[in-house]
């Protein structure tokens, strides 16, 4: 099984209100978010992006890493917090949904 697993998700979210709706839908989803009764998502960054050309239209993003590739198809099909999420997001006029995930071949910083 793959090590540590990188989850990027992008939206296509023009609303800068609902954009700061996310916010809070992504910060419940962090208190909530539970596998075995236990939190399981290393870490999870949310927010809106930069306007930039190369966006491609995409005005929010969130990044989560989980230890392996089973705790990030827990969070897919079986995360109560994520579901939630999910559902939440459907009355917010998002225009497009892009997610990708990786181990890294590569890790750097300070």
């Amino acid at each position: 099984m793959a090590g540590k697993i990188i989850r990027v998700t992008m939206f296509k979210l023009p609303s800068k209100e609902n954009q700061q709706k996310m916010i809070g839908l992504y910060k419940v989803l962090s208190e909530t978010a539970r596998k075995d009764g236990k939190p399981y998502i290393l870490s999870l960054e949310a927010g809106p992006a930069y306007e930039d050309a190369r966006s491609n239209g995409f005005t929010f993003v969130a990044k989560s890493e989980f230890s392996n590739l089973d705790d990030m198809k827990y969070y897919d099909t079986d995360c109560t917090a994520h579901s939630t999420l999910k559902n939440n997001v459907k009355d917010l006029g998002i225009e497009g949904i892009m997610t990708t995930y990786y181990s890294p071949g590569v890790s750097a910083g300070l």
